[in-house]
């Protein structure tokens, strides 16, 4: 996975810093963003290969982020993997329409799994 490129939305420190941590040492260039808004602007500069969002994030929702990804031509092919502790339904289903590659709930999957699944979204560009 050398050389691709994700931008890891969360507001959560500790994860952020873990999560970034465990992609650099897979050879991932690794943009970080804690805000919503941050998140959506580091994305339409840089473009990275996938971006890895929180739905539970200050001044726009990872939902409002997705949604404006995929409205933008320059970002509407981003892939995109919400991890997130929201487990509902009605959160997935909306996730899935609104044109995220997969979701993954926090509290199931351990960070390598996480790693693995990145990596196979990506291998299947």
């Amino acid at each position: 996975m050398e050389n691709k490129t994700v931008l890891i939305v969360e507001d959560d420190e500790f994860l952020l810093q873990m999560y970034a941590t465990k992609l650099e040492l897979e050879s991932f260039k690794v943009l970080e963003a804690t805000t919503g808004l941050q998140g959506l602007k580091v994305a339409q500069k840089e473009i990275p290969d996938l971006i890895l969002l929180d739905l539970n994030l200050p001044e726009l929702s990872g939902f409002e982020v997705l949604a404006q990804l995929k409205r933008e031509d320059n970002t509407k092919n981003i892939k995109v993997l919400i991890l997130t502790n929201y487990s509902q339904k009605e959160n997935i289903d909306k996730c899935l329409e609104l044109g995220a590659d997969d979701y993954l709930i926090k509290a199931h999957f351990v960070p390598s799994e996480v790693i693995k699944k990145i990596k196979d979204i990506l291998g299947n560009k």
